[in-house]
């Protein structure tokens, strides 16, 4: 486990109720489509549908609220593949702190536009979001801004764990919970949630098999840099973080690579079903589901779909 301290049940109830001021509660919804695709009892919870299209927005608006006048002064620097940046931006604004974000080069334009139109600084460094991340460590030093990380955070992680309240509040029984993992927040506040509320619910991670960082950070506990080519930029992470994984290494029951190929067939099955837009990253989890299809038959599971900024661009591709 990290030096870092895992945030509680108690830290995600807390920033329930301060995040939820700021956000949106999103909708836990039933698909005939998809249940009868997979022959199980399947559930979407919707942080697609989500402010900023995204349930990162959830970490920023705690991590933000938890700091003091004289630090949000200093400002906050942050790295991102997109969502992460986005949460940042908002939060920074909604507390009237300055914000610059680093993303990567040729980052999703759709996520890019969402932060400068909140007054965000936009600087774009790197090939890679470790690059980018190392920039903002530099600019944070350099400009006396707060820092801060994609994963290593408790209130980040206590904040994105609301999601995982919402659905335990709204739907019980669940046998079988599928969360995408980037860096891994989201999936470390479904762990938490889940084993405190519902401890016999079945939580799956699912990783891009084109950036496997985390997958094999959990298996083996060691932090090791991987190749990384994946399409999902919210899962393109080439290495990963100690707090998130010490958590899933504790809590988390299964954890599944799917090929992007996988994914982009989701991100249709999404569209025939729900009728929504999924990101690559969002629709992992329905990729592993039709991964582990025979696993699932006649239990009640529930999808994560964390993301929907999926540019026009991807969605052409993916359609065609």
């Amino acid at each position: 486990m990290s030096t870092l301290t895992a945030p509680t049940i108690e830290d995600i109830r807390e920033a329930k109720l301060t995040a939820g001021k700021h956000i949106l509660r999103t909708p836990l919804r039933r698909y005939p489509i998809l249940s009868e695709l997979l022959d199980a009892d399947v559930w979407v919870k919707h942080e697609n549908f989500q402010l900023l299209g995204s349930f990162k927005v959830r970490g920023g608006i705690n991590l933000v609220s938890q700091t003091s006048q004289k630090e949000r002064a200093k400002g906050f620097v942050t790295a991102s593949s997109g969502n992460h940046g986005q949460s940042i931006a908002y939060a920074s604004k909604a507390f009237n702190a300055p914000c610059t974000i680093v993303l990567p080069e040729g980052s999703n334009p759709v996520k890019a536009g969402s932060i400068t139109a909140m007054g965000a600084k936009l600087i774009f460094h790197g090939d890679v979001f470790e690059r980018s991340r190392e920039r903002a460590v530099e600019l944070a030093k350099n400009e006396g801004m707060l820092f801060v990380c994609a994963a290593n955070e408790p209130d980040l992680i206590a904040g994105v764990g609301t999601y995982s309240l919402e659905i335990h509040d709204d739907l019980d029984q669940i046998d079988v919970l599928i969360v995408p993992v980037g860096a891994g927040s989201g999936a470390s506040g479904a762990c938490i949630v889940t084993d405190a509320i519902s401890p016999s619910t079945h939580v799956v991670g699912v990783q891009s098999a084109n950036a496997p960082a985390a997958f094999h950070a959990w298996n083996s506990g060691r932090f090791e840099i991987y190749p990384m080519s994946t399409t999902a930029e919210g899962l393109a992470t080439e290495s990963a973080y100690p707090l998130p994984i010490g958590i899933l290494r504790e809590k988390l029951n299964e954890f599944l690579l799917v090929q992007d190929s996988e994914i982009t067939s989701a991100i249709k099955h999404y569209v025939h079903a729900t009728r929504s837009l999924v990101e690559h990253a969002g629709a992992a989890s329905l990729a592993a589901a039709l991964k582990i299809k025979d696993s699932l038959k006649g239990k009640r599971v529930v999808l994560v779909a964390s993301g929907g900024n999926i540019t026009t661009d991807q969605l052409k591709a993916v359609l065609a």
